[in-house]
């Protein structure tokens, strides 16, 4: 129950960062004119903000969370370190993902003829500020009903170039007869 709760905390949160987020890919758009979508999906699959033709956002949304935990999972066993971006290219176009802070993806549709190496410099700048709006929106935290705020949520990395929050200092337990 509290974990349903606390999801929905975060979604509400990063609602409110719709606006801001939209309006950086309508920028990214204008541009990229071969762009033909762009979106900012939660790293579970949640639409933040959609910038395309079709209404297929949801179902993107929801490829892109799969896509990019094979792509977390293919970086992390072959050493290559964080996540950071994916490029398919088909017969139509390309289908880009990046990440966007701790907490979020970027996905654009492009087409064929994009210039992929001005694709990845502005898709790259506009996921940066996007993760920056994302993180931002859910590090502001909201008192409860008794005026008390809630605990940092734990597990998200810290953002880049910020240093991690102190937390308590960690105890080492060892066992009788380990080194």
């Amino acid at each position: 129950m509290r974990r349903a709760l606390r999801m929905r905390a975060e979604r509400r949160q990063l609602m409110t960062a719709e606006a801001e987020v939209l309006g950086e890919l309508r920028r990214l758009r204008a541009r990229l004119p071969q762009l033909t979508g762009a979106l900012a999906a939660s790293a579970d699959g949640l639409v933040l903000a959609h910038d395309t033709v079709d209404g297929e956002a949801e179902s993107v949304a929801a490829l892109t969370a799969a896509a990019l935990g094979v792509g977390q999972r293919l970086t992390d066993s072959t050493g290559q370190g964080r996540f950071r971006e994916l490029l398919v290219r088909g017969e139509s176009g390309y289908v880009a993902t990046y990440a966007a802070g701790g907490s979020a993806v970027l996905t654009l549709l492009a087409e064929p003829r994009i210039n992929v190496g001005r694709l990845h410099l502005e898709a790259r700048r506009s996921s940066a500020r996007i993760g920056e709006l994302v993180d931002g929106a859910l590090e502001r935290r909201e008192p409860n009903r008794l005026g008390q705020l809630p605990p940092p949520y734990p597990g998200r990395p810290p953002l880049p170039g910020k240093p991690p929050a102190a937390g308590p200092p960690v105890r080492e337990v060892r066992r009788p007869g380990s080194p």
